[in-house]
């Protein structure tokens, strides 16, 4: 039984799943099941913070067909392929990843979703593709960076006035030190006065000392 959690994303089997917009294709040796003639992906939350979050009962998914998202650390494309069956073929990813060796495999997922367009650029450098990018409906920050919080707000400046925003907090890559409610706090102060926080959760078991956030631009 097909049950849609959100447009877009449905629970087969208490399988998280996303409807193959490439029928045939795997990106990461996912499951595809084949239901009344409609090809699904099975989702992995031990591979994506999306999924994860979706499990652990996200409220807010503001991504939809036809949406275009800027996605800030792509990695080898596993989530953005996800995002991109959601947005559909008029629907755009801009995948930012700077590792040359990620960016490699990204490519090769690209290559089948045309709907995924690959920048290899350093996140915290939004004014080297931001302008090719224009405005966008979403932004996805999944980053290890210290500087976490400046990187999310640099690269606000390309999402639209009320448009969501998901910014996983790696508490770890921000100061080991501190504990990561702490770290939280403080990434959370400084976003208050651009963004409103709609939902925040942590992603155990599938993730630690990880913070999923949801936020909506005022």
């Amino acid at each position: 039984m097909v049950k849609e959690l959100f447009k877009g994303i449905y629970s087969i089997d208490n399988r998280i799943c996303t409807r193959n917009l490439v029928n045939g294709n795997k990106v990461y040796n996912e499951m595809l099941i084949t239901i009344d003639g409609i090809e699904y992906r099975s989702w992995n939350p031990y591979r994506s913070k999306l999924s994860a979050a979706v499990i652990n009962g996200l409220k807010h998914f503001g991504i939809k067909e036809g949406d275009d998202v800027l996605y800030l650390g792509a990695s080898t494309g596993t989530t953005a392929s996800h995002v991109s069956d959601v947005v559909g073929e008029n629907g755009h990813v801009y995948c930012v990843e700077f590792s040359e060796r990620s960016m490699q495999n990204l490519l090769e997922v690209c290559e089948k979703r045309k709907n995924m367009l690959p920048v290899l650029a350093d996140a915290r450098e939004p004014e080297k593709y931001l302008g090719m990018v224009g405005k966008v409906d979403a932004l996805y920050q999944d980053v290890s960076a210290r500087e976490q919080a400046d990187i999310f707000i640099a690269n606000s400046a390309a999402l639209k006035k009320g448009g969501y925003a998901y910014f996983v907090i790696k508490s770890q890559s921000i100061d080991i030190s501190k504990a990561p409610n702490e770290v939280y706090k403080e990434v959370l102060g400084k976003l208050k006065d651009g963004f409103e926080v709609l939902e925040q959760m942590s992603l155990e078991p599938f993730d630690s000392a990880h913070l999923f956030v949801v936020l909506r631009k005022k």
